[in-house]
């Protein structure tokens, strides 16, 4: 900036006496200088009417963004009214510079410096009058405006009046060096000086014309007492103890007691629901076997139709949506978040679209600049200006990226999709909104290059960089600096660069030590579907490919970080394509799993005739089919699907259809078919057999998953409907297709041929004992029978009770939320950047205070309930917000709401040249920018009390040209950039929506997120409560927070009630489900049930052990963990409950080899291989919530299952059922005299390979049974 920026008008040196001032001279001085003013024909002044036209346009210039306190004005014009008008001038002011300057051909000596003796305690009062004046459009402070290099925080009486006597500042007309003077000091004062001593005003005092007291917002002493904050709640505690630990401690022991203390049941009558139980199984049984006949018999044609449904579902994956946005997967289109982004969008633009760079330099020597005007500062390595020229080089080289658009038919720049505030229309490449540090410089080299020489107190140095990029940081509004460079700090683009954008990784304001660069692009963000959507994001392309080349160039002296607003999506889709291998080789692990271990081995010669590998890939077929029919089903009916869904519902299917596949076939290669029975028989019984339980686990996570539909959670809904859905296919494929695939499997083994060639036969004939493989006699003989040791029973016992009590415990400590890294993959560069944002970036989000039609915002009273200046109510909305700041640990707000209302009240006040109306010519009356010398109309008159307020006319005729001002110097209240988008008026002309932005505190993690948002809507709820009781407010009138994480992180402040709603919704019908199907057996159904919510709560205590938050995705996984839990409890439940041997331990050894063996190869042995193989995936969400919290349910499912549940029973579980007990004894008589017949009879029978064996095996087969003979009445 060459020379002053106004035009300075310097007074001559005269020596000649006050004079009167009358006429137009008296009037002009008190408007001016009001008090001064000692009455008309009274009131002597030294000053001209020329010299107070030019202090009333030197005053305007600082004045306007003062004049919202009226007392700090007043204060403010005080100080240098006596140093021009007064009528005691020479004994205050000491002239110290002059010179001869020609003036209409006559040489006069102009003075053009001087020192003015004020008394200390007038200054000090003065500068604390107006030291909390805010700026709204920022919130900051307007002495810091006013203060030079100090800033705010620095800024001090001397400082404060030393800036506005520095003529090099570019406003002041000469230097005036203001000397303040400490009460009663006399010493080496100039002859004749007496330092002024008038009484400054208290910001909270009435000016003496009758202006009213500022407002809280810009005086502390002006507001009202306001209630402490609620202390924070004091943890739960008992005595010195956590209280939840004492209480899970008193829960483990009384638990333990109960246990302990517990007598065995012993066999009753013969109840109804005894005899309820055995009609169920009776009848499932009977109608399983039935079905399992007709399927077997007609394998060909079951298949044939079972392909025909699965593709008619699936024919639907055509029209299959799947949703990506975050936003339509994690917050339901009815949450008040969604309906709040749904207004911001509808009437507001969307935020900006970020790309931005955080540059450190780490390796770099600090070094200390002694500077003329600010003393020894020291610099860090990063702030030198080599570093600064690369980095202005690098801001060019991205300016400069072009490329063609065919769909614009022209090469499209930086300047077709950059946000330009201050120019939105017809932007140029300078127009755009870029915030880095070389924009204090303007981006100009030469402006970097430049120094002067500059003298202070008798000290000549040179001035470089240094000195304006000191300045600037300090004075970010500045439009010239005070250094004898006289360079402008606002940005080539005509806004400010506040330091938090330019420079990061500093304390206390010490912007030097700065030890990172921030450089950033604004972009537009348009709506997917529009025309320059494609355009943004291959600019962002482009320039993520300059950044990326840029950091392998071996000559780059940064270290950084960088984004695109694309980023997130582009590494998220990039590691979900890098994963998929790994979920197929997981996938092809547990096939061959299955394919192995449902065979049955006698002999290597028999290898490939025992083997099941086609019967395997049945099974997995089966599971991939149901899985298929499920999302073509919905995707048929338009319910969308989801990444979530393709990863989890296949392994939660596989994991319940390998169960029910391994216990279908285990039980079929161990039973003997009996004799004349066919095969297709042979498998009807089994399934009969074993149906029942396969359809009570898969019927209770069925209605599980459907009950969980009813969240209101999307990517929740959407995965219980899909697995409720995949859950019911895979059983009835299982019911139809695989026992048809069984069917033709036996029919080829019975035939001895090969499984790879059907054409092979092998003489060998298979064995004719029982195929029990090793699990069922290992468990039988040595697992079982250890387990339910009298002594292992308490040990196992007790170390579960206090693993749940434990979990319950750790569940109070169980963090709540997503971090949002944690959807990168490890190798990321999204990852350094989350790190450099956390670590350098001083200042959090920014948040909007949107207000909803229904308020009046023209009257009076709606003006005085949002504003916050003069005449403002004390709890108006600005006020409310500017209170919060002041706790921002507790409100995490800490910047105050721009206001628009402010500043469009500040725009209106004639003591600004903002708003005027052309005097003459065509567009007279009309709106007269302020860069425009002829119009002198003022759009208000001044008011007596100082509160100016517009009428309805004025507020709706003023409005539009308040938000289309561009400001600038003359006028920096124009709302054009700050405001123009933060109003949305209809065609009536009524505000149906505005805006008000304030900041964030720095948060770093989703816990720090969702408690800003629930403290701002705490906040905004009350702002709405008070301004529905101004007149006319509209009873639905609303007032709320919005920012562009708000959305994300709602979730988390109800997640944990619908968690428990979730889990609530899926226990339920597990219990009463096994109930029903167990005929009303209610023992049964509470183990069961207390079994599966031991494993959930140990699931969740782990979780906080191994840092696995609270989120949607665990959430999903937790309700996955229930179905998971029912195959590991009910098959071994149902089987206790069904069997008939004499004492609890017997029957828990039985369910415990017979069911437990199937369970652990068909649930646990199938999930674990392939969970394993997911901890090589390079997604962190993979390896976290799928790898670790997989391996965890599973785990525990099998621990529970397996040891728990076992031992739960054999102390706990119901007696043996009577009426399945006279079943039994009835079928054993019958089976008694047909041997004894047959044996008569010498009759005999030949048998295919899988015939029974003699009778004296079946005999000791039976006697294994140890069928009870107590007395039984019936």
């Amino acid at each position: 900036v060459e020379g002053p920026l106004i035009t300075p008008i310097i007074p001559c040196k005269d020596y000649s006496p006050a004079r009167l001032v009358l006429g137009q001279h008296y009037q002009r001085l008190k408007q001016v200088c009001p008090m001064l003013d000692q009455g008309e024909g009274t009131t002597s002044a030294c000053c001209s009417l020329l010299q107070l036209s030019s202090l009333e346009q030197s005053l305007k210039l600082s004045k306007v963004v003062l004049l919202r306190c009226p007392s700090c004005a007043d204060n403010f014009a005080h100080i240098h009214c006596i140093t021009t008008c007064s009528s005691n001038q020479s004994q205050i002011v000491n002239i110290t510079r002059t010179m001869m300057v020609n003036n209409s051909g006559t040489e006069k000596e102009a003075v053009v410096g001087y020192q003015a003796y004020v008394s200390k305690s007038f200054a000090d009062g003065s500068f604390k009058s107006c030291r909390n004046v805010r700026i709204p459009v920022t919130g900051g402070y307007a002495i810091a405006t006013m203060c030079g290099p100090y800033g705010a925080d620095h800024c001090t009486a001397q400082r404060w009046l030393d800036f506005q006597g520095d003529s090099s500042n570019g406003l002041a007309p000469l230097d005036i060096d203001f000397r303040l003077i400490p009460p009663d000091y006399t010493e080496g004062l100039p002859s004749g000086v007496v330092p002024y001593a008038g009484r400054a005003l208290g910001c909270n005092e009435t000016t003496p014309t009758g202006e009213q007291a500022c407002s809280c917002q810009d005086c502390k002493e002006a507001c009202p007492a306001v209630p402490p904050l609620e202390p924070l709640p004091e943890p739960f505690m008992i005595g010195n103890l956590d209280g939840n630990l004492v209480i899970c401690l008193i829960v483990f022991c009384a638990l333990s007691l109960l246990f302990l203390g517990h007598p065995f049941v012993y066999p009753m009558d013969v109840t109804w629901t005894e005899n309820a139980s055995l009609a169920t199984q009776e009848f499932l049984g009977s109608l399983f076997q039935l079905w399992g006949t007709t399927m077997a018999k007609h394998p060909l044609k079951v298949l044939l139709v079972c392909l025909v449904v699965v593709v008619a579902f699936a024919v639907g994956l055509m029209h299959i949506e799947l949703t990506t946005d975050p936003i339509q997967l994690w917050s339901a289109p009815n949450s008040r978040a969604r309906r709040e982004k749904d207004f911001q969008d509808r009437h507001f633009e969307p935020f900006f679209r970020t790309n931005q760079l955080i540059l450190t330099a780490p390796n770099r020597p600090s070094h200390t600049y002694d500077s003329l005007l600010f003393g020894k500062q020291n610099f860090s390595g990063i702030i030198s200006k080599d570093l600064i020229l690369q980095l202005l080089q690098l801001q060019e080289r991205i300016q400069k990226i072009e490329f063609w658009s065919d769909e614009m038919n022209q090469t499209v720049s930086l300047k077709d999709i950059c946000y330009a505030p201050l120019n939105p229309g017809n932007a140029s490449l300078t127009d755009c909104a870029v915030n880095s540090l070389p924009q204090y410089f303007q981006n100009s080299v030469k402006n970097l290059d430049a120094k002067a020489n500059m003298t202070k107190l008798g000290v000549t140095k040179e001035v470089d960089w240094r000195d304006h990029f000191i300045y600037c940081v300090n004075s970010p509004l500045s439009f010239k600096d005070i250094t004898a460079l006289g360079m402008s700090c606002m940005a080539d683009y005509g806004g400010p660069v506040f330091p938090f954008l330019a420079v990061g990784g500093y304390e206390d304001n010490e912007y030097t030590i700065a030890e990172a660069l921030i450089m950033t692009f604004s972009l537009n963000n348009y709506p997917r579907n529009h025309s320059k959507f494609k355009l943004v994001e291959k600019w962002e392309s482009m320039f993520l490919e300059i950044v990326q080349d840029y950091e392998k160039n071996p000559n780059t002296n940064f270290t950084f970080a960088y984004m695109a607003e694309r980023s997130l999506e582009d590494e998220i889709n990039r590691t979900t394509a890098e994963d998929i291998p790994i979920f197929m080789i997981s996938y092809l692990v547990i096939f061959v799993y299955i394919a192995v271990a449902l065979g049955e081995y006698s002999s290597c010669r028999r290898l490939l005739v025992d083997s099941k590998i086609l019967v395997g890939l049945g099974g997995i077929l089966v599971v991939g089919c149901s899985v298929l029919a499920s999302m073509g089903f919905y995707a048929w009916i338009g319910i969308p699907s989801s990444l979530v869904i393709l990863q989890v519902v296949p392994f939660l299917v596989l994991a319940v259809g390998a169960d029910n596949i391994f216990i279908f076939v285990l039980e079929y290669q161990r039973d003997m078919r009996h004799p004349g029975e066919t095969r297709e028989e042979h498998i009807g019984r089994v399934l009969g057999t074993v149906a029942p339980s396969m359809f009570l686990c898969s019927l209770s996570e069925c209605v599980c998953f459907f009950l969980g539909a009813l969240s209101t959670m999307p990517a929740v809904k959407s995965f219980a409907l899909y697995a409720a859905m995949a859950v019911l296919m895979d059983f009835l494929l299982q019911m139809t297709a695989f026992v048809a695939l069984l069917s033709l499997d036996a029919r080829r083994q019975d035939s001895n041929r090969c499984e790879l060639g059907c054409c092979i036969t092998v003489s060998k004939p298979c064995s004719s004992k029982p195929k029990e493989g090793f699990l069922l006699p290992f468990m039988r003989q040595y697992y079982a029978p250890f387990l339910l040791n009298s002594f292992i029973r308490i040990v196992v016992m007790i170390v579960f009770l206090l693993m749940f009590c434990s979990s319950i415990f750790l569940m109070f400590h169980l963090k709540v939320g997503l971090d949002q890294e944690l959807a990168m993959p490890k190798d990321s560069y999204m990852l350094e950047y989350f790190k450099y944002l956390y670590k350098y970036f001083e200042v959090g989000v920014p948040t909007y205070f949107i207000t909803t039609k229904g308020f009046n915002f023209t009257s009076i009273a709606g003006i005085n309930a949002v504003c916050s200046s003069v005449g403002c109510d004390q709890f108006s909305l600005s006020q409310k917000i500017r209170y919060a700041t002041e706790y921002p640990e507790r409100s995490y707000l800490a910047i105050p709401a721009s206001s628009w209302v402010d500043d469009f009240i500040d725009w209106l006040n004639p003591g600004s040249d903002c708003c005027r109306l052309y005097t003459f010519g065509p567009n007279t009356g009309e709106f007269c920018p302020a860069t425009r010398p002829i119009c002198w109309t003022k759009c208000k008159k001044t008011p007596t009390d100082g509160v100016l307020r517009p009428t309805v006319e004025e507020f709706n005729r003023f409005l539009p040209n308040f938000l289309s001002n561009r400001p600038d110097l003359k006028c920096p209240k124009g709302g054009l950039g700050a405001y123009d988008t933060a109003v949305v008026q209809d065609e009536n002309g009524d505000i149906i929506a505005s805006r008000f932005m304030a900041y964030h505190t720095p948060l770093t993690n989703s816990q720090e997120f969702s408690a800003a948002l629930q403290m701002a809507r705490e906040l905004a709820h009350n702002i709405t409560m008070a301004m529905r009781k101004i007149p006319g407010t509209s009873k639905d009138f609303e007032v709320f927070p919005y920012t562009v994480t708000y959305v994300f992180y709602e979730q988390y402040l109800s997640i944990v009630p619908e968690g428990l709603f979730n889990m609530f919704m899926c226990l339920l019908p597990t219990f009463v489900v096994c109930c029903i199907l167990l005929g009303m057996d209610l023992l049964s159904g509470l183990l069961n049930l207390l079994t599966i919510v031991m494993i959930t709560v140990d699931t969740v205590g782990v979780m906080t052990l191994w840092g696995i938050d609270y989120n949607a995705v665990s959430l999903i996984n937790l309700v996955t963990a229930v179905g998971i839990s029912v195959e590991f409890v009910s098959h071994l439940t149902r089987s206790f409950a069904l069997s008939i041997l004499p004492t609890h331990v017997e029957r828990a050894k039985e369910a415990t080899a017979k069911m437990g063996s199937a369970v652990f190869a068909g649930v646990a042995m199938t999930n674990l291989p392939g969970i394993v193989v997911l901890a090589f995936a390079k997604a962190q969400l993979i390896q976290i919530f799928f790898f670790r919290l997989n391996l965890v349910i599973t785990l525990l499912g099998m621990a529970h299952g397996l040891v728990f549940l076992p031992v739960l029973l054999s102390f706990f579980g119901p007696g043996v059922n009577k009426a399945v007990l006279l079943e039994m004894q009835n079928k054993k008589a019958t089976e008694m005299q047909n041997h004894k017949k047959i044996g008569e009879e010498n009759h005999s029978y030949e048998y295919e390979c899988s015939t029974i064996p003699d009778t004296n095996v079946t005999q000791t087969e039976a006697e294994k049974q140890q069928i009870p003979t107590q007395n039984t009445k019936l």
